[in-house]
């Protein structure tokens, strides 16, 4: 167990509840998979129960709630391995989407499972199968029991790319105590910026523990291909100008379908490829875009649209590799209500121009990056997207973004110098 450690009454009454929530865990994982949210060959694993076997290297154990956050940790985990050659690396996540999404880009000493419910049963079943060396939480999820237990065990926790605005921050201000009891079990975190460093001090990590490392998404490695698929699509679509919408959200549609519009007047030939962020929305998706008066057909692996085909809709994970190295130029949604943004580096490692919306605080030090180094373009309406889609000079822009990504390569080097101590002391 960390030194200095202490639980407070709100962890210990979470603690209390935490071991006497089994029937509810399992409750709450049979209605999950009865609506389908829940993986029916791999819902055992959200109580605990592994799927696959541990080797008798060492294991670093990585978890990151969602889709951006695993992808975003790839680069760290190959370049880990290249440290340390014998070990292996547990990646853990909740959603069936990042699921899917690791699958599609995992590295070959790496495995998924899912991470069980904060329920002490659950997590000691997983605990004692798994006997991770070094446990990483990244960016923002942290589940207490989990954290509790981990520690108890004296498995060294870490932080990485870990991210925290004011708002969160004024959430967990508000039981200090629980958070603290929490945060200061962490050896090592590596925050994104400096407000987030010091919220982290505040809620109880100790200052000579913190690492002000900048965004790890911008080393992350490049998102996954399917040569064979992407060049049957470039074949075919080699008289076309075609731009993507990634990562979409209902405002950034609208904004995409009205910038589509101005395109066709002036390129008739032209392809919009749009690819929600959330791929079980595509059917709505697909009846707005119609709605519109577009032409639009949802892609099918390995088929390319019709020529007729104005908009073409994604409807699965692991693609969007495919459509950034296709595209000349990539619109990154989430940025055009309160979203946030998403994020800017995939594409641009791919050689896809970046363009989004005026909403991007999820990224902010990141794109005042790619803005100074002219590698993307702002704006705020349909008409200045159309714009910037036939616009030559914007195509110009993937080729600033080298300083950008450099940055983020060093960035994961001198995590992995920060994290492999605590995997060599396991020796």
């Amino acid at each position: 167990m960390s030194e200095k450690t202490r639980t407070g009454p709100g962890l210990r009454f979470y603690l209390l509840a935490s071991r006497l929530a089994y029937p509810i865990a399992r409750f709450i994982v049979h209605r999950r998979l009865k609506r389908g949210k829940e993986d029916p060959d791999r819902f055992h694993e959200r109580l605990g129960m592994p799927s696959l076997q541990r080797t008798g290297k060492r294991l670093a154990w990585f978890h990151a709630v969602g889709v951006g956050e695993l992808l975003s940790v790839s680069g760290l985990i190959r370049s880990l391995g290249e440290e340390l050659p014998d070990l292996e690396v547990l990646l853990t996540s909740i959603s069936r989407t990042s699921a899917d999404a690791v699958t599609a880009n995992l590295p070959a000493h790496c495995c998924h499972q899912y991470l069980p419910l904060d329920c002490i049963r659950c997590i000691r079943t997983f605990l004692d199968h798994w006997r991770p060396d070094l446990a990483v939480w990244v960016e923002r999820d942290i589940w207490p029991a989990m954290i509790f237990e981990t520690d108890r065990r004296g498995i060294p926790l870490a932080m990485i790319n870990g991210r925290m605005d004011a708002a969160s921050y004024a959430t967990k201000a508000r039981i200090r105590g629980v958070y603290s009891d929490l945060y200061r079990r962490f050896q090592f975190v590596g925050a994104q910026d400096r407000r987030s460093a010091g919220h982290y001090h505040a809620l109880g990590v100790d200052r000579k523990r913190i690492w002000v490392s900048g965004s790890l998404k911008a080393g992350a490695a490049p998102l996954a291909d399917r040569p064979d698929d992407r060049a049957l699509l470039e074949k075919a679509l080699s008289h076309r100008n075609i731009w993507f919408a990634a990562s979409t959200h209902a405002a950034d549609e609208a904004t995409v379908a009205e910038a589509h519009q101005y395109v066709l007047q002036s390129d008739p030939s032209s392809l919009l490829v749009l690819a929600p962020r959330n791929p079980d929305r595509a059917r709505n998706v697909e009846a707005f875009i119609l709605s519109r008066g577009f032409i639009c057909e949802r892609l099918e692996d390995g088929v390319p649209p019709s020529d007729d085909c104005q908009v073409a809709i994604i409807d699965r994970i692991g693609r969007l590799g495919i459509w950034y190295r296709i595209s000349e130029v990539g619109f990154i949604g989430g940025s055009m209500s309160n979203g946030g943004g998403h994020n800017p580096y995939e594409p641009a490692r791919l050689g896809c121009a970046v363009v989004h919306g005026p909403s991007v605080r999820n990224f902010e030090g990141d794109y005042e990056m790619f803005h100074g180094h002219r590698a993307a373009r702002k704006i705020s309406n349909g008409k200045e997207l159309a714009d910037a889609v036939l616009d030559p000079e914007v195509r110009q822009l993937a080729r600033n973004v080298e300083p950008v990504l450099t940055k983020g390569e060093s960035i994961v080097q001198e995590t992995v110098y920060r994290l492999a101590p605590f995997l060599e002391r396991t020796r």
